[in-house]
């Protein structure tokens, strides 16, 4: 029974022992039903001991090599004639996304309120607390917990990967530490030595944890779940060490389940898709949810033919029919990541076709070097991450400026996504290449997705889902969302938080990066107008920022909640993310404007080219890692020119940024300096042409009068955005004031930042106040 949670409480409660064991590699079998709204699911997961519990034997070397491998052939061969339940023979096949389909339909064993176990009592499992204190309670059985919420868990094995025809050539250099538990450890020596395997061998690393998923079991192991968790054991295993190292999780997620939505898109066809919960992906499969347990995985989702996988993988997957109806869609993910990041979206998507000219452009600029890559040649070859497949020392990826990429929509945006989208996505691409350098990952797919998604837009390892509201207006919403969304690729994914709380590590940096790339994807702007642009684009977050900390609680306002214990986690390795489940939080844009008006005070301090030099050199040194606020606030003090630092230091900017509440101190005057900006008097020019016509307006009352006629500028959409913001101060505007504003500047047809100004106000012939 896992310790309980104050139900009143908003934090979220991240419940894995990460400590004692962490999962290395996921292999997924989804099936998806959505008659029922359920996804039925064999999850297959591979550990390593955890830090705390990892054994370091200097006993036995090389005396057990031939033993240990006479071992593995003999259980290979016993077990062959071992009768299999629910789980698929072992395939003689070849091709690495031969995932069996298996283990369906087993019985629900949940209680009335939704917990599962196959516990004779519940009572005899120890808490979560209690599963830490295993060197002192030595005769207590080891509890592996798992991060688990809304799924009816069926069933829990142990999975025989001994029994897979050939593994005994993972054995050679494994060492037996105890002979009387040599069938034991042999399984548990076969999965380490399979998930240490060097990067250069990932291929056969596949296809062999494939294999070992489709193995037998060999003997059911004991669990039960609870609100936030899914806890195992095995009956007389007491360290983690000796925990098997391979389980096989049978499982339904359940039709109301927060980690996936099941709705219709824009075409009226079914669809499901992750959007983004506050809970992640606990309720799509059981697994680890801290950010320190970086894990790579395979999936294989099968599903009604007419539908398209779309998911986090380096592949761009074809569907292979699996029998009358029903096809199977196989993804793999070789680059460790948080299982946070796994995106699935199911449904009638249509793949908008490249055009010509996009395809020109593409192999135009491709393989391009820009002038900024040569300041980080001096350390291209070294990497601080644990070893995978990496793309920073590919040389062929260091030089690819625009990755392969396809664009997904319902069938009636496709001809949006045509006008649009498809032109800009190889120029931000090419944008972002330009000022970060080589591409995180291999490919991207952009989906937009159906109209009840929260955000404008959402990124993933290899996929980016766009609201549908970035398409009207033209390019200019469109364009730097899309900029924003790329940016997640080098900060939120290939660099993560090791610390959620620090969401401004993410969102900070996306957002001061979406102007860079997007200044940058429109070439023919000056230099004068990049630049004026960029002030009116502060002076608007300026005022959000200003608004929301007029209208929130301050300890939603904090980048750094938790403060000195940033990144602290208990013995066990579970932690809480503070205020994650609180509802207003997930509205607000604190951590995207602090962050961004941190970064900019930042590169104002020592140049904008020095700055981004300092990025490109972070991205190098931390792509593939976890990061605290002071490994970049560190990392980049120590570029700064002495003569330039004055006062900063990264106590500082701890107490001025992010760990107080309100506007940052060195922010407060700024507001003032961009209105300066010319693009900013000149809204302000029109707000009073307004202002003075609906005077004269409400003046003349009800008669008509000819009026003098005024003629408007034409505004740029942020301009428009802040021309609406100013008029929204106004108390009064009359109906006729409002009707002219909606034909001026065609206030339906732009994109949803205007049209959210326009809906703050009733156009009703009756009621004329703004609200």
């Amino acid at each position: 029974m896992e310790t309980q949670l104050d139900p009143m409480t908003d934090d979220l409660p991240l419940m894995a022992n990460t400590s004692y064991m962490l999962v290395k590699h996921y292999i997924l079998d989804f099936d998806v039903d959505f008659k029922s709204k359920v996804i039925e699911g064999i999850i297959v997961l591979f550990f390593e001991t955890g830090s705390r519990y990892r054994k370091t034997s200097s006993t036995g070397k090389g005396s057990c090599q031939s033993q240990f491998g006479e071992t593995c052939k003999m259980r290979a061969s016993e077990l062959c004639h071992t009768p299999v339940t629910n789980v698929s023979a072992c395939s003689s096949k070849t091709e690495y996304n031969d995932i069996a389909v298996c283990g369906k339909g087993e019985e629900d064993t949940s209680d009335k309120n939704g917990n599962h176990s196959n516990e004779e009592q519940a009572s005899g499992i120890s808490s979560s607390k209690d599963c830490c204190d295993i060197e002192n309670h030595g005769n207590k059985d080891f509890l592996l917990v798992l991060d688990c919420c809304d799924l009816s868990v069926l069933k829990v094995e142990e999975v025989d990967v001994a029994a897979v025809s050939g593994i005994e050539k993972f054995t050679r250099s494994a060492e037996l530490t105890d002979v009387s538990k040599e069938l034991e450890n042999l399984r548990n020596q076969i999965v380490h030595e399979l998930v240490t395997l060097p990067a250069d061998r990932w291929k056969e690393q596949l296809y062999y944890f494939t294999r070992c998923s489709q193995a037998p079991g060999c003997g059911e192991l004991l669990f039960t779940t609870g609100t936030w968790s899914l806890e195992i054991r095995k009956s007389g295993i007491q360290t983690p060490t000796d925990f098997p190292h391979a389980i096989r999780i049978w499982y339904k997620t359940k039709p109301e389940g927060r980690s996936v939505t099941w709705t219709t898109d824009q075409s009226g066809r079914p669809c499901v898709y992750t959007m983004g919960s506050p809970i992640n992906n606990r309720a799509l499969f059981p697994c680890q949810e801290p950010p320190i347990a970086l894990s790579t995985w395979q999936a294989s989702v099968q599903t009604a033919a007419g539908f398209v996988v779309l998911m986090s993988g380096e592949n761009s997957a074809e569907p292979v029919q699996l029998r009358e109806g029903i096809l199977s869609w196989y993804y793999y993910v070789t680059m460790p990541m948080p299982a946070s990041t796994f995106t699935i979206a199911v449904g009638c998507w249509q793949e908008v076709k490249q055009q010509s000219f996009t395809a020109a452009i593409q192999t135009n600029i491709e393989f391009s070097l820009p002038s900024s890559q040569a300041d980080f040649r001096w350390h291209e070859e070294v990497c601080g991450h644990v070893e995978y497949p990496c793309r920073f020392q590919n040389p062929a990826a260091r030089l690819q400026a625009v990755i392969p990429y396809r664009v997904f929509a319902p069938w009636c945006l496709m001809e949006h996504c045509k006008e649009c989208l498809l032109q800009l996505i190889p120029q931000c691409l090419s944008a972002a290449y330009t000022t970060l350098g080589t591409h995180p990952f291999s490919r991207l797919d952009v989906l937009i997705v159906p109209s009840n998604f929260s955000s404008l837009g959402m990124a993933s390892p290899h996929i980016i889902f766009l609201s549908q509201s970035v398409l009207p207006g033209g390019s200019h919403l469109c364009g730097t969302r899309l900029c924003h969304e790329i940016a997640h690729a080098w900060f939120g994914l290939a660099i993560g938080a090791r610390d959620w709380t620090e969401e401004w590590i993410s969102e900070g940096f996306a957002t001061f990066l979406e102007d860079i790339f997007w200044a940058r994807a429109q070439q023919q702007l000056s230099h004068d107008e990049v630049r004026g642009q960029r002030e009116l684009k502060a002076l608007l977050r300026w005022r959000r920022l200003r608004d929301e900390v007029q209208n929130s609680e301050e300890e939603l306002q904090v980048l750094r909640p938790k403060k000195e214990s940033t990144g602290e986690l208990s013995e066990s390795g579970a932690s809480v993310v503070k205020h994650g489940l609180k509802a207003e939080k997930i509205f607000m844009q604190v951590h995207y404007l602090k962050g961004y008006f941190l970064l900019q005070s930042l590169a104002r301090t020592i140049g904008e080219a020095s700055y981004l030099a300092s990025l490109r050199k972070f991205v190098h040194r931390f792509h593939g890692q976890l990061v605290l606020s002071q490994d970049f606030l560190c990392m980049l003090l120590e570029d700064i020119p002495e003569q330039k630092k004055s006062e900063l230091t990264v106590e500082s900017i701890f107490q001025n940024w992010l760990d107080t509440s309100g506007i940052p101190k060195p922010l407060l005057e700024e507001g003032e300096t961009w209105k300066e900006c010319q693009l900013v008097q000149q809204v302000s020019g029109e707000v009073t042409k307004w202002i003075q016509t609906n005077r004269r307006i409400r003046k003349s009352g009800k008669k008509k009068r000819k009026q003098d006629e005024v003629i408007f500028q034409k505004l740029l959409p942020d301009q428009l955005v802040l021309l609406l913001e100013s008029l929204l101060e106004e108390k009064t505007l009359c109906p006729r004031i409002l009707q002219c504003l909606e034909k001026t500047y065609q206030l339906r047809e732009q994109d949803a930042e205007e049209r959210s100004q326009r809906n703050c106000f009733n156009i009703s012939p009756t009621k004329s106040r703004w609200y």
